[in-house]
C-alpha cells in the first residue's frame, strides 16, 4: 500500500464501500466467501475504472478502524485466496498488514483483469455501487469485449481456419459444463451453446464461432491439425542414455484430457511394484517412483508449456536411474530459473488452460504441483528433484532411489 498515504487510507475508509472498497470485520464464518466474491468483482471491474480495488478487513461497515487482531495467520489465508483454486483465472493481487492511528487492518489490493470474465466457484461476481451481484448476459458480454486482442494470453486466441464443428461438443457439454458450473446456475442458465463456448472462452465470441487455442486444446476434435506440437512424447529407455534401447514409445495427442489419461496409463503401466516379505509379518509392496509426483510434475508441463509458434512436444523420458520430463517455454513473467517451483511464486503463461485444466479435476490448486511432487518425493526416500530452466526450455529430473 506504499502509494497510499495514511490519510488518504483513511479518506477512503470514512467514504464508505463503494464499488471499489469493501470492508470486512473480521474472516470468521463464511466472510471468506464474501471476500472471494469481492475479489473476484474487483478484478472483473465492471464499472472499468482502470484502478485496483481494496478489501479492508478489520474495518466494520460504520468505517470503526482496528477492530480485529491482524496476525500472521489471517494474513496468509487471504493471500490464499489468489492460487486456492476457487478464483479462476487466479486475480493479481497483494495483502499487507497497515497500522493506521496505532489500529491494526489487513488491506488486499486487487488489479483489474486483463482476460475477464473472472470467476469465483463458476459464478461471475461484479460490483454496482458498493453491492456485489451476479453478471447478467449482458454484463457477461460487456467483460469478453473488454478483452482487446493485443491484451490476450495465446491460449485465447482465436485460430481462424477454425469453428464450432472442430469442437468435441459432447465433452464440452457433459464433462465440462457441469463440472465448471454449480447446478443451481446451470438450471437457471438460459444461455444458447455459442454463449455458453463463449462464456468459457472456448471460442472467439457468441457471433464469431472461430475457436480459440484453449477450445482446440481442451475439447478440440484434433487438436495437433492446428497445433503441431500439442502433443506429448514418451519414451521408456532401457539404459541411463538416449542412445540405450528403447522398450516402448508412444505420441500421445488428441485433446489434453486424452493426454493426460493417456500419459497416466504410461507412468502407472511402468512404474513397478516392488515386494517385500521378509522383513515383517505383512508384506510391503513399494511403487518405484510415488506416482502422483510424476503426475505433479508431468502436468505442469502441459499446463505451463508454450504452445506458441513451436512444434516441440513436451517429452517424458523414462530412463532407468531417472525420469526426465522436458517442456517448450523455459521461465515466464515473474517466474525465474531462481524462484522456480517455490511456494508463493506463480505465474502463467496460460492462464485459461490451468482455469480449464483445474475444472476437468488435473490441477487441485495453482502453483503448488512442483512443492506437492517435492514433498512426496522427500517421503518417499527419493533425491531432490532437479530442475534446469532457461529462456526456451524446462527439464525436470527426478531420480530413482
Amino acid at each position: 500500500m506504499s502509494n497510499f498515504t495514511d490519510e488518504e487510507l483513511l479518506q477512503i475508509i470514512q467514504t464508505g464501500e463503494s464499488d471499489a472498497v469493501e470492508f470486512k470485520e473480521s474472516l470468521s464464518g463464511s466472510v471468506s466467501e464474501r471476500i472471494r466474491e469481492a475479489i473476484c468483482a474487483f478484478a472483473n471491474d465492471l464499472p472499468d475504472h482502470r484502478k485496483p480495488g481494496l478489501v479492508f478487513v478489520g474495518v466494520k461497515d460504520d468505517t470503526t478502524v482496528g477492530t480485529t487482531p491482524i496476525t500472521d495467520e489471517l494474513l496468509r489465508r487471504l493471500a490464499d485466496m489468489k492460487t486456492d483454486g476457487n478464483i479462476v483465472p487466479p486475480p493479481s493481487l497483494t495483502v499487507e498488514k497497515h497500522i493506521l492511528q496505532g489500529r491494526e487492518i489487513a488491506i488486499v489490493t486487487v488489479q483489474p483483469s486483463n482476460s475477464p470474465p473472472v470467476r469465483c466457484r463458476g459464478a461471475i461476481h461484479i460490483r454496482t455501487g458498493p453491492r456485489r451481484g451476479t453478471a447478467t448476459a449482458q454484463d457477461e458480454r460487456i467483460l469478453n469485449e473488454k478483452r482487446r486482442y493485443g491484451d490476450r494470453p495465446f491460449d485465447l486466441y482465436p485460430i481462424p481456419s477454425t469453428e464450432v464443428t472442430d469442437l468435441n461438443l459432447a465433452l464440452f457439454s457433459y464433462e465440462y459444463l457441469p463440472k465448471a458450473f454449480s447446478e443451481e446456475i446451470l438450471d437457471a442458465n438460459d444461455r444458447s451453446l455459442n454463449e455458453q463456448l463463449a462464456a468459457t472462452k472456448m471460442i472467439a465470441a457468441a457471433d464469431d464461432p472461430t475457436a480459440t487455442v484453449l477450445g482446440i486444446l481442451t475439447i478440440g476434435k484434433n487438436p495437433q491439425d492446428f497445433l503441431p506440437g500439442a502433443y506429448v512424447q514418451f519414451l521408456r529407455i532401457d539404459g541411463n542414455e538416449l542412445t540405450d534401447d528403447i522398450t516402448d514409445s508412444l505420441e500421445i495427442r488428441g485433446a489434453i484430457p486424452d493426454q493426460v489419461h493417456r500419459l497416466d496409463d504410461k507412468l502407472i503401466a511402468h512404474n513397478r511394484i516392488a515386494v517385500d516379505i521378509t522383513s515383517g509379518p505383512i508384506e510391503k509392496r513399494t511403487a518405484l517412483y510415488p506416482i502422483e509426483a510424476v503426475q505433479q510434475i508431468t502436468r505442469n508441463a502441459i499446463m505451463h508449456r508454450t504452445y506458441e509458434a513451436t512444434n516441440a512436444p513436451v517429452r517424458v523420458y523414462w530412463y532407468n536411474n531417472r525420469i526426465d520430463i522436458v517442456s517448450p517455454g523455459g521461465v515466464f513473467g515473474a517466474i525465474t530459473a531462481e524462484n522456480f517451483g517455490e511456494p508463493g511464486f506463480t505465474d502463467y503463461r496460460n492462464p485459461n488452460l490451468a482455469e480449464a485444466m483445474r475444472t476437468f479435476g488435473f490441477v487441485q490448486r495453482f502453483g503448488m504441483g512442483i512443492p506437492i511432487a517435492r514433498r512426496l518425493l522427500a517421503k518417499g526416500g527419493h533425491p531432490e528433484p532437479k530442475f534446469e530452466i532457461d529462456s526456451t526450455y524446462a527439464r525436470a529430473t527426478i531420480q530413482v532411489r
